[in-house]
């Protein structure tokens, strides 16, 4: 079975967003370029770690290799949404970041969940996996963009923004306040 390698080096914009109200969100990576428009399914929570391994690899990428680092932007950066139309490609079941020193770049990469895929990773590199356990990625789907720190910078903001607009926590439980309320088990059950 073919499969396909959506790349972008570098993409003319890379962003999370999603569709759909409040509590029934899905979840995208979008990367257009080239004229071509590729968006990725994920979790809520891969979006949000997502979101913080990149301020560890930008961080260490500066403490190991002396990368100049941008400051966190001051203003709004894109809050456009999702170009249209969204079409999923895949859903998400990897993520795998990498810094190149050669260009000073940010890779990330999307693998799509495999058949049997039942939990959700984040990887940075593998150092000591069996190799036997690498080959069925080999046959999935994958989206590779290539950003500078900059775009990196932007691209993780947004992520927080998008990630943070979500339902309010409840103050009680901290679990998240449907516009009609809750059971809030710190009320024993009673609608909050």
């Amino acid at each position: 079975m073919t499969h396909q390698v959506h790349a972008f080096e570098p993409p003319e914009r890379f962003v999370a967003g999603t569709v759909g109200p409040p509590g029934e969100r899905t979840f995208f990576l979008q990367a257009r370029g080239g004229g071509r428009l590729v968006s990725v399914a994920l979790e809520k929570v891969q979006v949000s770690l997502l979101a913080e391994k990149l301020e560890e690899l930008l961080t260490e990428a500066h403490r190991r290799f002396g990368v100049e680092l941008p400051e966190a932007p001051t203003t709004l950066g894109d809050n456009d949404p999702l170009d249209t139309p969204v079409d999923e490609e895949f859903r998400v079941g990897t993520l795998g970041l990498a810094f190149d020193v050669d260009t000073a770049t940010v890779v990330i990469e999307a693998i799509a969940a495999g058949e049997a895929e039942a939990e959700v990773e984040l990887g940075g590199s593998d150092d000591d996996e069996d190799e036997d356990e690498d080959e069925p990625d080999d046959d999935l789907d994958r989206l590779r963009v290539r950003l500078t720190p900059q775009a990196t910078r932007e691209f993780i903001e947004r992520a927080r923004r998008v990630v943070n607009a979500g339902r309010p926590p409840c103050p009680l439980c901290g679990q998240p306040l449907d516009p009609a309320g809750h059971l809030c088990p710190r009320h024993n059950g009673y609608h909050r």
